[in-house]
């Protein structure tokens, strides 16, 4: 449900800004469904793949093989990224906050001394700071969404009300949030995240029993639709390819 409610918010002709997982999975199923021309472009360098199956790591060969051009790593930041010409970027994270703010460096206060230390920065903050827009996908408890994120790795909208336009940040920062749950999008006017749509089957209480903050709820409230046939197809033939 999270890949397909992905895949279904690109569109044809878009910039992706492509990472490994869910991310991967759900550009190249916009790819393979409603959007052929979707041009997805891999941090390793390889712009406009067409994989045949989901790539296990940004460094998988059949990206630069099924590539339109292979260029190296600092020209996909300082000629793409850090120009603005990334219209969307594909995020994960370990803790999110009702800003839309990312961690995915340390769990607990203490820098030196965490609880957990996790795999860190990589592209991350260059996405979410120049990406037109940024999508963020990620499975939704309390533990991953929280009140306040212990550190910013990528910073989406910090305490809200323009803080991005203040700090001159490129991008418009998370304007979607996808989980197991529902959908997510900010308030135009605070920033915080509103719920605006909950997967079949699944209630508002539940959504609110997995969040680290009192909850908004969209007044007009959407189900996902389910997905289509095609869209199982397309994924499930992704999936056979990748094991093969």
């Amino acid at each position: 449900m999270m890949s397909v409610a992905a895949a279904r918010a690109l569109s044809g002709g878009q910039r992706c800004f492509v990472g490994i997982g869910l991310p991967s999975t759900a550009a190249n199923l916009a790819r393979r469904t409603h959007a052929p021309d979707l041009v997805l472009i891999y941090e390793s360098g390889a712009l406009g793949s067409k994989p045949d199956w989901l790539p296990a790591s940004i460094g998988d060969g059949i990206l630069a093989e099924t590539a339109d051009a292979v260029i190296g790593v600092p020209e996909v930041f300082n000629y793409w990224l850090q120009p603005g010409r990334i219209d969307v970027g594909f995020l994960g994270a370990a803790q999110l906050d009702k800003f839309g703010n990312i961690n995915t460096t340390v769990i607990g206060d203490d820098y030196a001394n965490p609880k957990v230390r996790l795999p860190g920065a990589g592209g991350a903050p260059e996405i979410a700071a120049n990406c037109h827009e940024v999508y963020v996908v990620v499975r939704q408890s309390k533990r991953s969404f929280v009140d306040q994120v212990d550190f910013v790795t990528s910073y989406g909208h910090g305490r809200g009300n323009g803080e991005r336009e203040r700090l001159g940040l490129r991008g418009a920062g998370p304007t979607l949030v996808i989980t197991d749950l529902g959908v997510f999008r900010p308030d135009p006017d605070t920033h915080e995240l509103v719920l605006t749509a909950v997967h079949p089957g699944v209630t508002v209480e539940q959504v609110r029993e997995a969040t680290g903050w009192e909850l908004r709820v969209a007044d007009e409230l959407a189900t996902t639709p389910t997905p289509t046939s095609d869209e199982l197809a397309a994924l499930r033939a992704l999936k056979e390819a990748s094991s093969s």
